[in-house]
């Protein structure tokens, strides 16, 4: 029998969540997705320590005053790795929006056409990238504006379905629900513990699923932030699922049936009513979930530190 990996490859595309590109490599995803935690960790290993090197030598040789531009050198290493991921998977890669503009939407529409140009001048095409935006209101209108230049977005750092209708209304490419963010909070707050079949993750994803395929939304669901095996197989069949290189691992190495638990037909079939995501009532609605703004809130938090830690990496190169 074939490997559960190989076979959750007939219903869903699988993306490797990981900066190391031996691991993507080994485990052969599609697509491949970063974040400032996985681009810091990837940073600070030997192995790819070259490819920093490197990026902070021609930025020194060619800015007249580097340290005052940490930001500018900052989105060069950030796609200097993803120019390497591309080398290996045949999709598209995820290079993120620093956290930081997650409340500011020009700001964010200037920093992702800034990155999407470092891209386009290393001769990528606009169809292989997408910008990593905060599913905050803020960053759900620049990946609108986004959008409609041509730039696609996958919206990140989502844990509500009103954050994703939102998104669905304002026409972005791609969303990704964290799944195991959720199934913590919830561990948390009750002390008890779910089946992947209870799990509030898994059931958070099957929701804007059925959403979005009852209703016609052509927003592709990439599930994310998986704490076990049976969160990625509860959820076969969504569009795309990226996968730590651990979890891959584990995949990889099981042999037991993989049955589709999601399908377009039963999606359609369901008695989801929906919702208004106008800013009013996406205010509201996501200040009603607890889950959503604590968790959403505190991802931000964290990439945001993530970033500093990077940009005091990276000036203590220069």
């Amino acid at each position: 029998m074939t490997s559960q990996l190989d076979q959750l490859k007939q219903y869903t595309t699988v993306v490797a969540d990981t900066g190391d590109f031996r691991q993507m490599e080994e485990f052969a995803p599609q697509d491949a997705t970063t974040n400032p935690s996985l681009i810091l960790a990837a940073a600070t290993k030997p192995e790819y320590k070259s490819i920093i090197d490197a990026v902070v030598a021609d930025f020194k040789a060619t800015d007249p005053a580097p340290a005052e531009h940490i930001g500018a050198l900052m989105d060069k290493v950030i796609v200097a790795f993803g120019l390497e991921i591309l080398k290996r998977v045949p999709g598209r890669v995820s290079s993120e929006v620093d956290a930081r503009l997650s409340f500011d939407t020009e700001a964010t529409v200037q920093k992702a056409r800034e990155i999407m140009a470092l891209y386009e001048a290393a001769g990528i095409p606009r169809e292989r990238v997408l910008i990593k935006i905060a599913s905050t209101w803020e960053g759900i209108q620049a990946a609108k504006q986004l959008e409609q230049e041509g730039i696609h977005c996958n919206l990140t750092l989502l844990f509500s379905l009103v954050q994703a209708v939102a998104c669905a209304e304002a026409g972005v490419r791609l969303i990704s629900p964290f799944v195991g963010r959720i199934l913590d909070w919830y561990k948390k707050a009750t002390g008890e513990s779910y089946t992947a079949e209870t799990d509030p993750g898994v059931i958070s994803v099957r929701t804007i699923y059925n959403y979005y395929k009852k209703f016609g939304y052509g927003v592709q669901i990439m599930g994310a932030s998986f704490r076990n095996t049976g969160e990625i197989l509860a959820l076969a069949g969504c569009d795309l699922l990226t996968i730590s290189p651990n979890l891959l691992g584990e995949l990889a190495a099981t042999e037991q049936p993989v049955t589709p638990c999601l399908s377009v037909e039963a999606a359609k079939a369901s008695d989801i009513e929906r919702i208004p995501a106008d800013e009013k009532n996406f205010r509201f609605l996501f200040n009603e979930d607890a889950m959503a703004t604590e968790k959403t809130a505190e991802g931000i938090r964290k990439f945001s530190a993530d970033i500093r830690k990077l940009e005091a990496l990276l000036a203590s190169m220069l």
